[in-house]
């Protein structure tokens, strides 16, 4: 059955910097290639559950750019950072680490540094339905998916009944496992790190804190801007072979 097609895609080569938008990708267990690879630890934090700088604790996070220097070898690929200053450094470039705060260091965890799962995707229906109960106009981006889909039909949250089952987009297969929770990230606008406490009012109020979903592949591939998204209802995709 097919619910939708791809209309955006985004990476994060570096954990709560600015997303990095993409035509294709490579997908295996880890998620998108090159995806959250890098990350900043905060001092005196290494030890805790959760040691990372993000925008929680630096809003302007959001407006650094970084992107992969060689994208056909995303695993391999240097990393490079643009920061609001119009700098570009490399990830592990000791003044970038400066710049973002006193005793913060930079690590790589070639799995992913993932929060609850390695691949995250939510509906065009969606953001802009939180856009209307918030007041303001919604960008996808905001939320930090990487995969963006338009739905057929016009409901929202279309997304939410898909949980439980598993998705086929290009060449990947995808078990949705969980309805994404939200937290005060995505007050912050992706491209200018102004803050609007109405859009997780909405979501909260509305949604009881969840918006998107997060999964795990189940087949490696490629997916493509523009890639068809089938639905099996069973749960199993062999019966969507021809479709």
């Amino acid at each position: 059955m097919i619910v939708g097609r791809v209309v955006g895609m985004w990476r994060y080569p570096v954990k709560s910097m600015a997303g990095e938008p993409l035509e294709a990708a490579e997908v295996s267990w880890h998620g998108l290639a090159g995806d959250r690879r890098w990350a900043f630890v905060r001092d005196g934090q290494v030890a805790s559950n959760f040691p990372w700088l993000t925008i929680r604790q630096l809003p302007d996070m959001t407006r650094y750019q970084p992107k992969l220097v060689d994208p056909q070898r995303p695993e391999a690929s240097a990393t490079v950072v643009r920061t609001p200053a119009g700098r570009e450094l490399d990830v592990t470039d000791p003044a970038l680490c400066k710049e973002l705060g006193d005793g913060v260091r930079v690590m790589k965890q070639n799995r992913g540094i993932f929060d609850t799962a390695p691949l995250s995707l939510m509906t065009t229906q969606s953001v802009e339905n939180i856009g209307k109960l918030a007041g303001a106009r919604l960008r996808p981006e905001r939320f930090r998916p990487n995969v963006v889909i338009e739905a057929t039909g016009d409901e929202p949250f279309q997304e939410d009944g898909w949980v439980g089952h598993t998705v086929r987009i290009g060449g990947i297969e995808m078990h949705v496992d969980q309805r994404d929770s939200r937290c005060v990230l995505i007050n912050y606008d992706p491209h200018t790190a102004e803050r609007n406490p109405a859009v997780l009012k909405a979501v909260a109020k509305e949604r009881d804190n969840y918006l998107g979903v997060y999964g795990a592949p189940t087949r490696e591939g490629v997916i493509r801007v523009g890639d068809e998204v089938h639905l099996d209802p069973a749960g199993r995709m062999e019966d969507l072979s021809a479709g």
